[in-house]
């Protein structure tokens, strides 16, 4: 017997409810069909790692095409926290200092960009969940509601491409999905890590290496 479909009016009726309350009409192009076989991976550098209150200092996207990572068509974006000082363990692990972000962007005109060069294109990155937290924390004050692109987790990826290399009877048990571990194995070059751009390139390869071996 054949699976059924899931019905066609259900995912209708849900974009017409996210667009009827869209905060701002001008990003409707978020819902529109993405172009054929494109992504975009994302990555952000924050001012901590608590969700609620930290705030974002950095982030970069590149888009992906077919099997073709497009650094010519990048976004790089240095952003000026609200409120949350630069602290010095962040500043370790990105080095961004308090100097360097108060000559970015506001959070809101971040966000402007960012949107408008993901367009409806689905998101890869690597522990994305974090990077896509921070950013709907900012975005739902514009637009009442967050990211609507499908997500897509590298060391999720992994993690499946991992498990099926071992016998059904080891399936299921823990995995390293550290990302220097996840290069490493998929023979990947490295380049520095908490970098915005660095991850999001790194996270676009071991996407496309895992594409392919899937």
């Amino acid at each position: 017997m054949s699976a059924i479909a899931p019905f066609p009016w259900i995912a209708a009726l849900k974009r017409w409810w996210l667009l009827y309350h869209l905060g701002d009409p001008r990003f409707r192009f978020m819902w529109d069909a993405p172009p054929p076989d494109e992504w975009v991976a994302l990555d952000c550098e924050t001012t901590g790692l608590d969700t609620r209150r930290d705030e974002i200092v950095a982030i970069a996207a590149v888009r992906i095409r077919g099997n073709r990572i497009l650094c010519s068509e990048r976004l790089e974006l240095l952003v000026r926290p609200d409120r949350r000082a630069v602290s010095a363990d962040s500043v370790r692990v990105h080095r961004l200092r308090e100097r360097d972000v108060a000559e970015g962007i506001a959070p809101d005109e971040a966000m402007h960009r960012l949107l408008r060069f993901i367009g409806s294109r689905p998101l890869v990155g690597y522990y994305l969940e974090f990077d896509v937290a921070m950013i709907d924390r900012v975005l739902f004050p514009l637009l009442g509601m967050g990211l609507p692109q499908p997500k897509i987790e590298v060391s999720a990826l992994y993690y499946d491409h991992k498990n099926r290399q071992r016998p059904a009877h080891e399936r299921g048990g823990d995995i390293d999905l550290r990302f220097a571990t996840l290069m490493s194995d998929l023979n990947l070059p490295q380049r520095p890590a908490h970098d915005a751009l660095n991850d999001a390139v790194m996270a676009a390869l071991a996407f496309l290496k895992l594409k392919a071996l899937a």
